[in-house]
């Protein structure tokens, strides 16, 4: 797979007169971010290019194309990229470029896989001017805000997130980043890609061609006298070895994992070579989270839970008298979805002397998640429970994005 940091920025009036593909180019990004789009996907099919974007999670078809503006579509953002090879079609690629719209510029990432009827492509969006949120803004309940308020006000430890793809791991990591900027703090960030710019925070772009890797860096990054690091993603076991070791000497680091719940997450540091006397000894917390949509608050109607649903809740009478589910409606405000932005749901497991020794013990995670029960510690879905029964989403958004 190639890729290359090489960025170039293209003005949405510079395409205008240009030949029609590179116009079409053009429509198809600014529809997709009038949309509220994280993601443009071109799809090869046998007879068309099928158009698709990704709204709060979920893929809506929007058009389709000739199949004979294929392969002109691809050289084209192939070009912008500047680092991808037009005459490479054979192997998966990746690039990046920036396209400005009046005031505002959106960094997009290129992924290009070759498929049997040609290349697909994906683009992703991220807007360089917008913020990330507060921690008062990610979804979370009262208790867990105050919970992760503390963890991050300690002086030194491993803080870690944890979530598939898209789950929303990146914006939890700058909203507490966000929260502890301030001057009297040196904060460094390792990251693959920068997705938001952080004035006052020392951000590194990963670049493995020249051998900035993350590990490297976050070497380099322990002589810098730093308060607090961000470790954009644990990807390998070298990264996780410094990070743990950095956590025990003085550092409060924050990064990501790739792991279903928090206690995948600790079975994914063992598994990586670590320890379990560093992994205990280092960790401070996990938080597990996913997004789902968010109901429109100009069309979401009340509903009831079906008998069916009511089973499956385990729900008794005298519990549905403090529920008050709603449905999605669809209206012009939402586009006819009945949704509308995203929150997150989250669970919190924070490292207590009991699971410390778990920990040690090498418990599986069938047990950690017992531990997790028996101290009353919620779950991916009783958080995402919690927001059905406030209304802020639906029970199929929480029963298709958790396990019981």
């Amino acid at each position: 797979m190639t890729s290359s940091s090489t960025t170039k920025t293209f003005p949405s009036s510079l395409f205008q007169g240009e030949a029609p593909v590179i116009q079409l180019l053009s429509h198809l990004i600014l529809k997709a971010q009038e949309s509220r789009a994280s993601d443009l996907h071109l799809e090869p099919l046998s007879n068309a290019v099928r158009v698709r974007i990704r709204v709060d999670g979920a893929l809506h078809e929007v058009q389709s194309l000739s199949k004979k503006l294929q392969e002109s579509l691809v050289s084209r953002l192939k070009i912008m990229s500047a680092s991808m090879d037009i005459a490479e079609k054979r192997l998966p690629q990746e690039g990046r470029f920036q396209f400005q719209c009046g005031i505002h510029i959106f960094d997009i990432r290129i992924s290009t896989i070759p498929t049997i009827y040609g290349e697909s492509v994906v683009l992703r969006f991220l807007e360089r001017s917008s913020l990330p949120l507060g921690l008062s803004e990610l979804g979370l309940e009262p208790e867990d805000h105050c919970i992760l308020k503390n963890l991050i006000a300690q002086p030194y430890g491993l803080l870690l997130v944890t979530g598939p793809t898209g789950s929303g791991k990146t914006t939890t990591l700058y909203s507490c980043l966000q929260e502890l900027n301030h001057p009297n703090q040196k904060i460094i960030t390792v990251e693959d890609p920068i997705e938001y710019q952080l004035p006052g925070v020392n951000q590194v772009q990963v670049e493995k061609e020249i051998g900035r890797t993350f590990s490297s860096v976050l070497r380099a990054m322990l002589r810098q006298a730093s308060n607090k690091i961000m470790i954009g993603e644990i990807r390998d076991a070298e990264t996780a070895r410094i990070a743990i070791n950095a956590s025990l000497t003085g550092h409060l680091i924050f990064s990501s994992l790739h792991t279903n719940d928090a206690p995948s997450a600790l079975m994914r540091l063992q598994n990586l070579g670590i320890p379990p006397y560093l992994i205990a000894g280092g960790l401070r917390a996990i938080i597990a989270q996913r997004l789902v949509r968010r109901l429109c608050s100009h069309c979401k109607a009340p509903t009831d839970f079906t008998k069916y649903e009511e089973t499956i809740l385990g729900l008794k009478e005298r519990s549905l008298s403090m529920c008050h589910p709603m449905k999605a409606s669809g209206c012009s405000e939402c586009q006819e979805t009945g949704f509308q932005g995203r929150l997150g749901i989250f669970e919190i497991l924070t490292i207590s002397d009991l699971l410390r020794q778990d920990i040690h013990e090498k418990k599986t995670s069938v047990h950690l998640r017992e531990h997790m029960r028996h101290h009353g510690i919620k779950t991916l879905r009783e958080d995402g429970l919690k927001k059905v029964f406030s209304g802020l989403t639906t029970l199929h958004e929480i029963l298709t994005n958790t396990l019981q």
